[in-house]
């Protein structure tokens, strides 16, 4: 049987594998010089493979439609992933957060040890094929029409893996989101997520700008309601905020944006509650009683933050900490348990890790990723409504998805 693979990227290249695996003639289309463009980049370049938690927490990982992926996780978990690559000969390690990287912190062995495998089974891949259209006759897949030879190619079955919106420079053009809109699939509203936040007080931002917090607690709210609560890792921008925990956030922000009243809370002492870090302040200005105000924080905060947090207390800098109140250590207190941004927009596709949106999985077949309108049709990875959380769960769900797609087939 012959099957033809649509994008080269994380779940092409799996799929194709796993479909010439079950000894069919598997053709991989790719409408770029090279396999793995946005893999390449994933991971700031070291791709974060999967996460090595257990299945529970795969599961709260998933933002979007999380009990469609139920097939998909328990045929092919992360333990499954790290065991895939590793017979490959890639070594893995985990780091925190359960992130599993290659060891050699190079996106490109990934893509190499599937680039040798892909060639192993014999696939036939073929560069800078752009699929214009597939060809459906009967609701059934009959083959796809190729852009630059504006030859079609026969084919018994199609795995679409064209990727979603983000990072467009890669080739994910929603593609897919077409072909699927043309055999009648519905393809709910579309959104750039894991992505960066502008905040309102741009200003603090620039001035905190390359300031990146570790261990801070994160709180989102609209209208007074909290959305998101998170501890992890932060980054000021010269626009506002970014960093593992915002763009984890922005998942759940993005049906609130509307609102216009997001509003980002930082703790940046989590560890301690507001007496414990009342005490702590009072130590360190008795222990630099007749220091200026300006100069005593230097125990408590890394520096770029202290002169932000001497202008939001509206504290005189120079004002000798031993004549600080009671009243003005509790303003200070407040600000380091709940320093506030105004979240003004999201950032768009070119800055975002993956599309929010996607190919109604209802009308997917959860076990075979065959499309429930169309014969031999199969959809998979990021064109689907579904998303997930920072930390190697999106790739999990590429992965995941492909396996069943490559073995259903």
């Amino acid at each position: 049987m012959k099957v033809i693979v649509i994008g080269g990227g994380a779940a092409g290249m799996l799929s194709a594998i796993f479909a010439a695996r079950n000894g069919h003639d598997v053709i991989l289309l790719e409408k770029n010089d090279k396999l793995g463009k946005k893999l390449y980049i994933t991971g700031k370049g070291r791709c974060n493979l999967t996460n090595a938690c257990d299945t529970e927490e795969l599961f709260r990982s998933v933002v979007t439609n999380p009990k469609f992926l139920y097939g998909s996780f328990y045929g092919f978990n992360n333990f499954d992933v790290i065991n895939f690559f590793e017979e490959l000969g890639l070594k893995t390690k985990i780091e925190r957060g359960n992130r599993v990287f290659p060891e050699s912190d190079k996106s490109s062995d990934v893509i190499g040890a599937l680039l040798r495998e892909l060639k192993k089974c014999n696939v036939d891949i073929r560069y800078n094929n752009e699929v214009s259209e597939l060809i459906i006759e009967d609701n059934t897949f009959k083959g796809v029409k190729i852009k630059q030879e504006s030859g079609i190619l026969y084919g018994d079955k199609v795995i679409v893996a064209t990727g979603g919106l983000s990072y467009q420079a890669t080739g994910s053009t929603g593609d897919g989101y077409r072909f699927a809109k043309q055999m009648g699939h519905k393809v709910t509203k579309l959104y750039p997520s894991l992505v960066p936040m502008n905040v309102e007080e741009v200003e603090v931002a620039k001035e905190l700008q390359g300031l990146s917090l570790k261990n801070i607690q994160i709180k989102i709210t609209s209208k007074g309601k909290q959305i998101y609560s998170d501890f992890g890792e932060l980054l000021f921008t010269h626009f506002g905020v970014t960093g593992p925990v915002i763009l984890s956030a922005s998942s759940y922000c993005i049906p609130h944006m509307e609102n216009k009243d997001l509003l980002l809370s930082i703790d940046l002492k989590p560890a301690l509650s507001k007496e414990q870090l009342d005490a702590r302040i009072l130590r360190d200005f008795d222990e630099f009683s007749n220091k200026q105000y300006k100069n005593a924080l230097d125990e408590l905060l890394p520096r770029k933050l202290i002169q932000v947090i001497i202008a939001l207390s509206k504290i005189d800098p120079e004002k000798k900490v031993n004549l600080i109140t009671k009243e003005e250590r509790q303003r200070i207190v407040d600000l380091l348990k709940g320093m506030e941004f105004h979240i003004t927009r999201l950032r768009d596709y070119n800055e975002a890790v993956i599309t929010k949106g996607g190919i109604q999985v209802k009308e997917i077949n959860p076990s075979t990723m065959e499309s429930k309108l169309i014969s031999n049709v199969y959809f998979i990875g990021e064109v689907l409504d579904l998303d997930a959380l920072t930390g190697g769960f999106n790739l999990q769900i590429a992965w995941s998805t492909a396996f069943i797609a490559g073995n259903a087939v």
